[in-house]
């Protein structure tokens, strides 16, 4: 899965938010659900549950519980079901842009984030302008630009949104 994975994901997400979707899912890996759990950290998104192959009932998606229990036997069709959100009837998510491909990794430190959300490119990364986030994989799980720095951290950078 990996990277591969996560960038599908976000692409999806992009594609859905285009076509003025609601209610989206993505596959139920770990990887895409720490995606899109730091989206929603980063308000992009309105709400992130996990469930069956069927859209949870509305209650299920406020609550975050959709009430089925994971076994093996239906490990396989669990999904992350992702609500999108909207401000004045534009998306919130309007472009992604995969940094990192499986043929080319692209990692930030520290440093490089700094100069990132400050603004300045650095390496393969251009600075972040007013809007944007920038979704970096680090030992304590994904997190957006900024929270890493705080927490001061460096990664692999995923993806960028705006």
């Amino acid at each position: 899965m990996g990277i591969h994975s996560v960038t599908n994901a976000a692409i999806h997400l992009q594609n859905a938010a285009r076509a003025r979707l609601g209610l989206t899912s993505i596959p139920n890996t770990k990887y895409n659900l720490r995606l899109a759990l730091a989206m929603h950290r980063a308000g992009l998104l309105a709400s992130v549950t996990r469930g069956g192959p069927r859209p949870p009932p509305p209650e299920a998606v406020l609550s975050g519980d959709d009430g089925e229990e994971v076994t093996s036997a239906n490990v396989a069709t669990r999904r992350i079901w992702v609500g999108l959100k909207y401000w004045n009837n534009e998306p919130v998510i309007k472009n992604v842009k995969p940094i990192s491909k499986p043929s080319r990794l692209v990692t930030a430190s520290l440093g490089d984030l700094q100069k990132v959300t400050r603004g300045f490119k650095s390496g393969m990364v251009q600075g972040l302008t007013l809007g944007e986030s920038l979704f970096v994989s680090t030992d304590r799980g994904v997190l957006e630009a900024r929270e890493a720095v705080e927490k001061k951290v460096g990664g692999l950078v995923l993806c960028r949104v705006s």
